[in-house]
């Protein structure tokens, strides 16, 4: 039984020393120098006296960050990244949540953190790792860098401490920490305008990726293409995947996101076989018609994707370039760690049909209870709700919003258990797979009749000239406000989707916009849409 995931990088470590691990545009770090690396960060976390606390990491997205990720890991403390691009308001916020007892970066950096609301301690990479590096003092070996030393007396003639007092100090952190404890805290949006610390400890890390890896059949053979930012969890998989089996994870440079051709031509140059991304990346790629220029046959053999609905219009666009590649709908909020239902696309689906988010994962129970706290019968709509490993421990320092979210299993009189509550809005088809509607705020009442407007976008998105959509409710005005990019009139789109929804479900209103705003996670900023209201 592991407590911490790091022993998959000792055992990953051992087997494959030089392989790559992880590369971004600029470096790339194999798993022996990964694990020395990131144990000379423990070390370093260790000595100052710091277990189970905060460590705030400030860097650049790229490999530093997994180095100290790990780092953070091997001491028994848990972190939390901070983007570089974050407003300064934002990282204020988090900061006051999260107080964390070191922040990671480097000296460049930590000029720029300055500026915000932190008067705490400092682990700058290049003293810790990047110039003992470079001078030689870190190798793949599994070595602290001050270890050399061995008892030597440094300037000032004050003993240092030997190599083995430093491992054992490490080791003995490992020891005492259980699989309870936190691994990270992921900030995401809070209705109050104060973020909301998602805690999740290894053994929900740990469960997740067993099913990951086993499902999906990962070994030392595969290669991911990483998307997501590392403050969002859908990064989990592909960090996590490989540290266990001994993959490699490609950091895809946010640019070619934007750049559907060039995009497909990195993960043919870098034989990625397998890619996690957010829906709006592939609409990207098959709006652009991407595939008549790179032939991704001989390369691609897992799609997975996850963090909003993926209209079948565009998978279908996929599926028909590359027939032979697995594709996989993977669902869940940050709070069940990264997801706890899938479906592994199995079947043909038109464009107008929405995809089901599937079934549970193992180890993972869906309550799909209605108004009542009771399991919804047959193709009656309810509320997704979760039990299991998977949970998260909570909002850090946030009692209030996390009693709110995890409750008392209202089936279950009998013991204590939570389950999680993720304001998303279910049903089950004649199949059994479970469909995903809608969230539960997004459930309007209009004209006397209760609406999902995830139905309306489902519908709006068969369309072929459509691309992204969304649906906004205009509560001063009462109207169903519809967003696009192309130039569409209204009577024209709702003649089209007169079929697929209701009269009382047509658009009131659209709404041109020249680009869809994404957020930083790579979703519809649903925010920045109610501006042009």
């Amino acid at each position: 039984m592991k407590a911490n995931v790091t022993y998959w990088l000792d055992e990953t470590a051992a087997r494959f020393p030089d392989k790559t691990a992880y590369a971004d545009a600029n470096k790339e770090v194999t798993f022996g120098q990964l694990r020395t690396q990131a144990r000379a960060i423990a070390c370093e976390l260790t000595a100052r006296g710091l277990f189970k606390k905060p460590v705030a990491v400030f860097l650049e997205k790229g490999v530093d960050v997994l180095i100290s990720f790990m780092g953070v890991a091997y001491s028994c403390n848990f972190y939390s990244p901070i983007d570089v691009d974050m407003p300064g308001s934002r990282v204020n916020k988090i900061l006051e949540v999260l107080e964390p007892s070191v922040v990671i970066t480097t000296g460049a950096l930590r000029e720029v953190f300055l500026a915000y609301d932190y008067k705490g301690e400092f682990l700058l990479l290049e003293d810790v790792v990047i110039r003992k590096a470079a001078a030689g003092r870190i190798s793949s070996s599994e070595e602290c860098p001050e270890a050399a030393l061995e008892k030597s007396q440094d300037e000032n003639g004050d003993a240092a401490v030997s190599e083995s007092a430093r491992e054992e100090a490490l080791e003995a952190a490992r020891r005492k920490g259980v699989d309870t404890d936190l691994l990270y805290v992921l900030f995401t949006s809070g209705s109050t305008g104060v973020p909301k610390g998602v805690t999740i400890n290894h053994r929900a890390v740990i469960d997740y990726i067993d099913w990951v890896t086993e499902t999906f059949e990962i070994t030392e053979k595969d290669s991911f293409g990483n998307q997501a930012p590392f403050y969002f969890d859908n990064s989990i998989l592909d960090i996590y995947s490989t540290l266990k089996t001994g993959a490699t994870t490609y950091i895809i440079p946010k640019t070619l996101f934007a750049q559907p051709v060039p995009l497909l031509e990195y993960l043919k140059e870098k034989k990625i076989n397998t890619i996690f991304w957010v829906p709006s990346a592939l609409i990207v790629v098959a709006k652009l018609k991407a595939f008549k220029n790179v032939d991704l046959s001989d390369t691609l053999r897992r799609v997975l994707f996850c963090g909003e609905v993926m209209p079948n219009k565009q998978l279908n666009v996929w599926r028909k370039f590359l027939p032979d590649v697995q594709y996989a709908n993977l669902y869940g909020p940050t709070e069940i760690t990264d997801a706890c239902t899938y479906y592994i696309v199995d079947r043909e689906f038109s464009d107008e049909e929405p995809l089901p988010i599937g079934f549970p994962m193992p180890n993972t129970d869906i309550l799909v209870l209605n108004g009542k706290n009771e399991l919804v019968t047959g193709e009656e709509p309810g509320e997704l709700c979760v039990r299991g490993t998977s949970l998260s421990m909570g909002y850090y320092k946030n009692p209030e919003k996390t009693r709110e979210a995890f409750v008392q299993n209202p089936l279950n009189d009998a013991v204590p258990e939570l389950i999680y509550r993720t304001g998303d809005i279910v049903k089950y088809n004649e199949r059994g797979e479970i469909i995903y509607l809608s969230r539960k705020d997004f459930q309007i009442k209009h004209m006397g009749h209760r609406i999902e407007l995830g139905e309306i976008e489902t519908a709006v998105s068969s369309l072929p000239e459509i691309s992204l959509n969304c649906c906004l409710y205009d509560e001063k005005r009462q109207k169903i406000v519809l967003f696009i990019e192309e130039e569409l009139d209204k009577a024209y789109i709702n003649e089209k989707i007169s079929h697929l929804v209701p009269e009382y479900m047509l658009p009131n209103k659209v709404v041109r916009v020249e680009k869809m705003p994404i957020n930083a996670n790579g979703k519809i900023d649903r925010v920045k849409l109610k501006e042009y209201m």
